[in-house]
């Protein structure tokens, strides 16, 4: 590799950490180590592997499919399926959860710290305000702008937080505290779960394409030097984000005993850096959170409205950009707490389907791309998606329940679409023999 291909990967390599480390997603290890407690190391190995290992292996395997976007990747199983699995992707990392995220995560961290306990909505209301109004206004106007100002504030806010997390691990709040009961037991399955939360792996698929293409311009010709440059790429973010991840699980297994538990890890961050370095810290945490939150948040709006206009192109860019940003207004008022505690269902059914998809994906010249393998493994894997979902949401279909503890492995910790997921492409594989013949 030449010196300018090698520089040209390490420089995607931290595009794409600075990618998928959102600010929001600082939220959830601090979250999972306060909870955790003495079974941190097994339950952030989870976090660490749907979290940062399947995002990256996301980005590798749209890069070894060959295909332009997602709806193309997807659309191998059938093209209306394509079609709607890639707008379900677009709307949950957009309008319905994520962009409602990071106008609340930024409010936790830069807001709620500064209110003293106070109970009323009229704050979060005046702020969803300012916040979504800006966010249209720099997505339709100056998208120039925010890219200058993305590129100073991700080093920024890492800054920040390596500050906060090196002086938490020279001088720990307290001592780590016994795990809550859901991590007692199978605390790497419940990491494993959680991790799901940061939604990175369903937005590698759209992140692939843009590392793809940030290669081709950087002067990698050859398929095999791409698929090279990318995984050497996606090992640079993988062990960025692993660490930075780690480090803050670390910080909120050390916190209960000064800050106390807390119902979100945005909390959680602002008390530690209130904790260490006062009020200073905590205005400098939430005025650098607010502005990567607000970034981000504009990446979003930018993105979605992007794809729905070339879905649907007699709706212009902006009317797409107005709607989304009005839903995602009107969800975040809903609270940091309660956007996740929904996201939990959909997110519970479209997991194990992505991961599907992607293990088919490396695959594929295994089976030589044969439909029926991608049919039968993908409507298994929905099948057992479905009412794992239906259960994160409450419903539980007793019958249904029973049936799947008894006969799927690993069902009662979220991965029993493994094994039909596995029948049914040993199923599609037949299927297509006795077809040709």
């Amino acid at each position: 590799m030449s010196s300018r291909n090698k520089t040209n990967t390490i420089t995607i390599g931290f595009m794409l950490f600075a990618l998928f480390f959102g600010a929001g997603n600082l939220i959830f290890p601090p979250q999972l180590g306060q909870a955790a407690g003495e079974n941190l190391l097994s339950a952030n190995l989870g976090f660490i592997f749907t979290g940062v290992g399947l995002p990256v292996l996301a980005v590798f395997a749209l890069a070894l499919s060959g295909k332009s976007n997602l709806q193309s990747l997807a659309s191998q199983i059938h093209p209306l399926f394509g079609l709607i699995f890639t707008i379900v992707l677009y709307l949950t990392i957009g309008p319905l959860f994520a962009l409602p995220r990071t106008n609340t995560v930024a409010y936790e961290i830069g807001v709620t710290p500064f209110l003293e306990n106070s109970t009323s909505n009229w704050p979060l209301l005046g702020f969803t305000v300012i916040f979504f109004g800006l966010s249209l206004y720099f997505s339709l106007e100056a998208k120039k702008l925010i890219d200058i100002i993305g590129k100073i504030l991700t080093p920024l806010l890492l800054i920040v937080i390596t500050v906060l997390i090196v002086t938490a691990i020279l001088n720990p709040i307290g001592p780590v505290q016994e795990p809550t009961e859901a991590y007692l037991t199978n605390s790497f399955f419940k990491g494993f779960q959680e991790g799901y939360l940061t939604m990175d792996m369903l937005a590698g698929f759209v992140f692939g394409i843009i590392i793809i293409n940030a290669m081709k311009d950087g002067g990698t010709t050859s398929n095999r030097q791409l698929l090279v440059s990318t995984m050497k790429a996606a090992i640079i973010a993988a062990s960025l984000l692993a660490v930075v991840y780690s480090s803050l699980a670390y910080l909120g297994a050390v916190s209960v005993d000064g800050v106390g538990h807390m119902d979100n890890g945005g909390r959680i961050l602002a008390s530690a850096s209130e904790f260490y370095f006062g009020s200073f810290g905590k205005v400098m945490l939430g005025l650098i959170v607010m502005a990567a939150c607000l970034t981000t948040s504009i990446g979003l709006i930018t993105s979605c409205s992007s794809y729905f206009h070339q879905l649907i192109p007699r709706i212009s860019y902006q009317l797409w950009a107005v709607i989304f940003t009005l839903f995602s207004a009107v969800a975040a008022n809903f609270g940091l707490t309660s956007i996740i505690e929904f996201s939990v269902p959909v997110l519970s059914m479209l997991y194990p389907i992505a991961m599907c998809l992607m293990v088919l994906t490396f695959l594929h010249p295994l089976f030589k791309g044969k439909k029926e393998v991608y049919q039968i493994s993908i409507l298994f894997t929905f099948i057992i998606a479905l009412f794992d979902g239906l259960k994160a949401a409450g419903i539980i279909v007793v019958a249904a329940e029973n049936l799947f503890t008894r006969v799927l492995p690993f069902y009662q910790v979220g991965l029993g679409w493994i094994m039909p997921a596995v029948l049914g492409g040993m199923l599609g594989v037949l299927l297509s023999i006795v077809k040709k013949n």
